[in-house]
C-alpha cells in the first residue's frame, strides 16, 4: 500500500473544544524531568507582587567523535539508528569509518510569567541534528516550542505517551530502539500535579504505510491517506521516595482512501493503540534503574526507531478488495542503570530491542526485530563541563530473508553547558 501519511503531518485542535468537555478541573501542573529535557517544576499558584517575570537562555555546544567498525546510512553516520543499518550485504560499501559531528548542539530559551491565573510557563528549544530533507544535515532543527498557563499547555512538546526520563544517560543521541520517544503538537490538560500526576492530550495525528512485494504497482500508487481523528494519549504517574511508576496509553485512528476509478476498492483503516509502562527505580543512592515495556499496534510512528506503522496483507478471496492494511504490532523494552561512582565519575550500561510481527505482504528484507546496548564512563571535572567514552552495539535482523546486520561504534564526546538567567 501507499503510505498512508508520514508521521509529521500537521494537525490542529481548539482549546476551547477541550475545555468545554473537560471543563472546570484545577490542579497544580505536571512534571516533566527527562534525560536531556528542560524540567517545569512548581505548582501554579495565583500572582504576588513581589514575584517577577524570569527569561533564561540556556543550551551546549557538543563534540561528538569515533569509529563505526561496522556501517551504516550514511546520513545517520553519529548514530546507532537500528533502523538505518544495511538490510542487504554491503549496503553502505565497506566496513570501518572515522565520523565526527556537533549536531547534538543546542539552543534554547524559556520563560516564566506571573499572570493572576498561575505562572505563564514557555519553551522554545533548538538542536543542529538534521532529519526529514535534512537528514545527515548540521542545521538548526525545532524540538520544543510550547506554553502552558494553569491545567492547559499546547505546542510542540513530549507527548505523554512517552515516558523521557526512561532515556539513559549515554553519549548516542538517538538512544534505545525499544523505547517511545516522540516529541509531538498537542493540546494538553494536566488535573493532577504532585506525587501522582495525570495528563491528557489530543495529539496532532501521523502515521506511514509500507507498500511491501506491490510497491512498483500502480493500484496503490492513488491510495491517500486520511486522519479523521486526533490521537488521544494519556498519563498516569505514582511517585514514591524509591522512585516511581507511570502507565501511559495512546488511542488512534488510520484511514486512507482510493481515488482511482478501477474494479479495486482498496480503501481501509486501521485503529492504532498501545500500553507504555515505565518506571524509575533508586536501587541504592548511587543507582537508578530505569525500565519501559511498550506493546499495541500501529504506533510506531511513537516509537524511538520504528520503521510503518501499517503493512500490507493478502485478501485474495476478494476480487474488489485483494489486499488490504492492517497495523503492526510491536512490542519493545528498556533496561539501563546509571551508576554514579563519585562526584567526577559516572556510567551508564544497558540493553534495548523491539519486535514487529510484520504483515504478510512485506518484503522480505522489511525491518522485523532491532537490539540495541551500550555502556560507558563519563568525566565531569568542572561542573557544566563533560567528557568520555562508550561502546555501542546494535542489530537489524530482516523479515523473511534470514540477514541480519550489526552496528559496532566507539564513541567520545565532549560537551560543555551554559545557562544566564534574568530575572525571577
Amino acid at each position: 500500500m501507499q503510505p498512508t501519511q508520514t508521521s509529521r503531518y500537521a494537525g490542529s485542535v481548539c482549546l476551547l473544544t477541550v475545555a468545554l468537555v473537560f471543563g472546570g478541573w484545577s490542579h497544580a501542573r505536571a512534571q516533566d524531568n527527562g534525560a536531556g529535557t528542560e524540567s517545569h517544576d512548581g505548582a501554579a499558584a495565583q500572582a504576588t507582587p513581589d514575584k517577577k517575570p524570569s527569561f533564561e537562555i540556556y543550551g551546549f555546544a557538543m563534540l561528538d567523535i569515533g569509529h563505526d567498525f561496522k556501517q551504516i546510512d550514511p546520513d545517520w553516520f553519529d548514530t546507532l539508528r537500528i533502523t538505518k543499518l544495511p538490510s542487504s550485504q554491503n549496503q553502505f560499501g565497506r566496513n570501518n569509518s572515522t565520523f565526527a559531528g556537533v549536531r547534538q548542539s543546542r539552543l534554547g530559551v524559556r520563560s516564566t510569567t506571573p499572570t493572576d491565573y498561575g505562572d505563564l510557563k514557555t519553551t522554545f528549544e533548538f538542536e543542529l541534528f538534521g532529519t526529514g530533507v535534512d537528514a545527515g544535515q548540521t542545521t538548526f532543527r525545532l524540538r520544543h516550542a510550547y506554553g502552558e498557563l494553569g491545567d492547559f499547555g499546547a505546542g510542540q512538546t513530549w507527548s505523554p505517551f512517552m515516558d523521557p526520563d526512561v532515556f539513559p544517560n549515554s553519549l548516542e543521541y538517538w538512544g534505545p530502539t525499544g523505547m517511545v520517544f516522540f516529541r509531538n503538537v498537542q493540546l494538553r490538560w494536566m488535573p493532577m500535579r504532585g506525587d501522582k500526576s495525570l495528563t491528557l492530550a489530543l495529539e496532532r495525528p501521523g502515521a506511514s504505510g509500507d507498500p511491501g512485494t506491490l510497491a512498483g504497482r500502480i493500484e496503490l500508487q492513488n491510495i491517500k491517506g486520511r486522519f479523521p481523528l486526533p490521537d488521544f494519549s494519556a498519563a498516569y504517574k505514582v511517585a514514591q521516595k524509591w522512585g516511581y511508576l507511570r502507565a501511559a496509553g495512546m488511542w488512534r485512528l488510520i484511514k486512507w482512501d482510493d481515488v482511482l476509478a478501477d474494479q479495486f476498492d482498496l480503501s481501509g483503516d486501521a485503529a492504532g493503540w498501545g500500553i507504555n509502562l515505565s518506571s524509575n527505580i533508586n536501587a541504592t543512592k548511587n543507582d537508578v534503574v530505569r525500565l519501559q515495556v511498550v506493546f499495541g499496534q500501529a504506533i510506531q510512528n511513537y516509537m524511538n526507531d520504528s520503521p510503518v506503522d501499517v503493512g500490507i496483507e493478502a485478501n485474495l478471496s476478494n476480487a474488489v478488495t485483494p489486499v488490504v492494511g492492517k497495523g503492526i504490532p510491536i512490542v519493545g523494552i528498556v533496561a539501563f542503570v546509571d551508576h554514579k561512582w563519585n562526584d567526577e565519575y559516572t556510567s551508564s550500561f544497558g540493553y534495548s530491542r523491539q519486535d514487529n510481527n510484520n504483515t504478510n505482504g512485506q518484503a522480505p528484507n522489511a525491518f522485523k526485530n532491532g537490539q540495541y546496548a551500550l555502556g560507558n564512563l563519563l568525566y565531569t571535572p568542572v561542573p557544566n563541563v563533560m567528557m568520555g567514552g562508550e561502546l555501542q552495539w546494535g542489530r537489524r535482523q530482516n523479515f523473511l530473508d534470514g540477514f541480519h546486520s550489526d552496528g559496532f561504534k566507539l564513541q567520545f564526546s565532549f560537551k560543555y553547558n551554559f545557562s544566564v538567567k534574568l530575572g525571577g
